[in-house]
């Protein structure tokens, strides 16, 4: 017999909190859950993989959209990966944009940190975020 889990043992096997399990069971990314005769959700195994590869999805900044086309290709495995591999093209793409945007951020800061000044009336962040030039 398969073991089943409720809402908590399956938050805390995925490491998902409660609430976010049960909005993506209301938007379809995990299947509803069998329910015992009292009412409670009794989850098995495939939930806690399901909600691990949604999780690591996110955590890699996957929106909830292609986690979602992710899961139905992962649910389809004979279908081809050209579509993965579009979404993962793509997403390289926003990476290496803020990647860039953080690296200029960096920059910023670091001359506003090199400009010490003694009150704040001269403070390179305050001037900076005033919109006034830093260190120039």
């Amino acid at each position: 017999m398969l073991e089943k889990y409720t809402i908590g043992a399956l938050s805390r096997e995925s490491g998902v909190n409660l609430e976010t399990i049960r909005y993506y069971e209301k938007i379809s990314l995990l299947n509803k859950p069998s329910r015992s005769e009292n009412g409670y959700r009794h989850y098995d195994e495939s939930a806690i993989k399901r909600l691990r590869f949604v999780r690591r999805g996110r955590e890699l900044g996957f929106g909830i959209a292609e986690i979602k086309t992710l899961l139905e290709l992962a649910d389809h495995p004979e279908h081809p990966c050209r579509e993965a591999d579009q979404l993962a093209q793509a997403h390289l793409q926003e990476v290496e944009t803020k990647i860039k945007d953080l690296q200029a951020m960096q920059e910023v800061l670091t001359k506003i940190v090199a400009c010490q000044s003694h009150t704040a009336e001269h403070c390179r962040l305050i001037e900076t975020l005033d919109q006034r030039s830093c260190c120039t």
